[in-house]
């Protein structure tokens, strides 16, 4: 248009000018007329592409033409494209509401999955999830559950917990009929009314988690407004809930996690994308009664005055994998398991279903799981508390054998031990009840002194090793540990620590903190950290 409008005024000035040279006049009015049609043509070509880089030159403001750029890109079908643009979205933070909510609006499943999944996000990015209706029964257990609180002074807490744990068992096979029957709608109604209850946000992430490992109900989730869930209980202070929506939002993202995370696997670091290569696995695995995150918090410890002056008790970490090892090797992926365990089968969520406990059949149903988690595809270090021990070591003896599994028998770099008990423990034969005694389970079984089963594991676990070239290293309890009124003993002594081969180093500590280091600068960390380092050399570099 302004091509135009001073094409007129030159012919006007011209006219009025009276230019007696025609030959100049013709020219001129012949160049504006190009000037005029290739003005058109590109501004055609903007009006059809209106997102493209063009707009910059366009009188608008910046960030707005910005926004649109980038939301166009993110939904780019080149991969790199799209996954530049997703994270330059997640680092402006100068954007104003209106544009967030514009945003949010615009963007499309696998951009709002990449946004939850990226450090520190604007959680203005994302919709509110969609409101429910009051109608219906939104309750587990239908019409019959307020009857059957009438008659019990159970609290209805405790019974969507029950709930939501038998949930967790069948949402991996039931995951279709959970969607279809309204289950994605019922977990956010649960989970909004119980904002004050972490455990049951943790199992109903957990199902959410489990049901993401389906690729076809994906859409089902993001719909029903899990994705700003995720994202905020991502950004939690605490490790354990953050840990649990990492591993949901990582199965939802097929564009830049090809690995799935079963039940009970979960990825300490990195938690978000990240455009820095994984170059190593190191691998968390806890004993008796132990869990994922617990087993491998700091020391437990009352602060001094000092200490509590300069702020020491705020820096204590409930997981130090999570928060000490990944901020000293960046570039290795970190990951921990749980299983079930109990001392008696009195306690056993199912008694009749005993061969689920032994070590053959939980080996046989984590490998297959960490084989579904890529484990395996680069080197990869095992550290493992008491019993886990026992677990790592029969896993690498079933994955020796197995033709599917010999790339992680090949990339094993190396094997920690805290306080395994390679030839039995005294707890076996110890119980704070009685009932222990008559009804152990089959984990404490499997644990008893001089057991031919464990015998048996270590002969051929030694001889496997000797044909392969891993590093070893044992740590051994120097001081009882208290199991019950007036009762303290060594669980695990050292000649049980001892495997035979790599090092053993002896500390003063109990059975339960003989994996706890104190603090980041500990001899327990310190060493734990330089075995790593060691046994991945060229792969943990900064």
């Amino acid at each position: 248009v302004k091509i135009i409008l001073c094409y007129n005024m030159l012919i006007t000035d011209h006219n009025q000018t009276h230019v007696s040279v025609s030959g100049l006049t013709y020219k001129a009015r012949r160049e504006l007329h190009k000037a005029a049609r290739r003005f058109l043509e590109v501004s055609s070509r903007i009006l059809l592409r209106p997102l493209d880089e063009h707009l910059s030159h366009m009188d608008a403001d910046p960030h707005e033409v910005a926004l649109w750029v980038l939301l166009k890109r993110a939904c780019s079908a080149n991969r790199t494209t799209r996954l530049s643009a997703v994270q330059e979205l997640a680092q402006n933070h100068h954007w104003h509401d209106y544009q967030y909510q514009t945003a949010a609006q615009a963007i499309d499943q696998r951009t709002a999955l990449g946004l939850a999944r990226t450090s520190q996000v604007d959680q203005r990015f994302f919709l509110s999830p969609p409101v429910l209706p009051w109608g219906g029964l939104w309750c587990f257990g239908g019409n019959g559950l307020p009857y059957a609180q009438s008659l019990t002074s159970v609290p209805s807490e405790k019974v969507e917990s029950f709930c939501l744990q038998a949930l967790v068992q069948h949402s991996k096979s039931h995951c279709n009929h959970i969607v279809a029957n309204g289950g994605l709608q019922l977990l956010q109604r649960v989970y909004q009314l119980r904002r004050d209850s972490p455990k049951i946000q943790r199992n109903i992430v957990r199902i959410i988690g489990n049901l993401a490992l389906n690729d076809s109900v994906h859409q089902a989730i993001v719909q029903s407004g899990w994705v700003p869930v995720l994202a905020e209980m991502m950004q939690s202070p605490h490790i354990i809930q953050a840990s649990h929506a990492a591993r949901a939002l990582a199965n939802l993202d097929r564009d830049t996690v090809k690995e799935k995370y079963q039940d009970g696997v979960y990825v300490l670091h990195p938690q978000c994308r990240t455009s820095q290569p994984i170059k190593a696995d190191v691998l968390f695995v806890h004993g008796l009664l132990g869990a994922a995150f617990k087993t491998w918090r700091q020391k437990d410890c009352d602060p001094t005055e000092e200490e509590k002056a300069a702020g020491a008790s705020e820096d204590y970490t409930e997981c130090w994998p999570k928060s000490w090892l990944a901020a000293d090797c960046p570039n290795l992926r970190v990951l921990s398991v749980e299983y079930d365990t109990h001392l008696s089968d009195w306690r056993a969520k199912c008694p009749v279903e005993n061969q689920r406990m032994s070590l053959a059949y939980r080996s046989r149903e984590l490998l297959k799981k960490l084989k579904s988690a890529g484990v395996g595809d680069r080197p990869v270090v095992w550290v493992s508390h008491s019993m886990g021990g026992l677990l790592v070591k029969k896993m690498l003896l079933d994955a020796s054998r197995d033709p599917d599994m010999r790339e992680l028998m090949k990339n094993t770099k190396g094997v920690m031990f805290y306080s395994v008990p390679h030839h039995g423990t005294f707890m076996a034969e110890y119980s704070v009840n009685v009932r222990y005694l008559l009804f152990p389970s089959v984990e404490v079984r499997e644990l008893c002194r001089d057991s031919p089963a464990l015998r048996d594991l270590n002969v051929n676990f030694l001889n496997m090793a000797k044909d392969r070239e891993f590093n070893v290293l044992s740590f051994a309890e120097t001081m009882p540990t208290t199991i019950g009124p007036m009762i303290k003993i060594l669980v695990v002594p050292t000649q049980s620590a001892d495997l035979g081969i790599g090092d053993l180093v002896q500390v003063d500590v109990d059975h339960l903190n003989i994996c706890k280091p104190e603090k980041k600068d500990s001899f327990l960390y310190k060493r734990s950290l330089q075995f790593i380092q060691d046994a991945l050399k060229g792969y943990t570099s900064h």
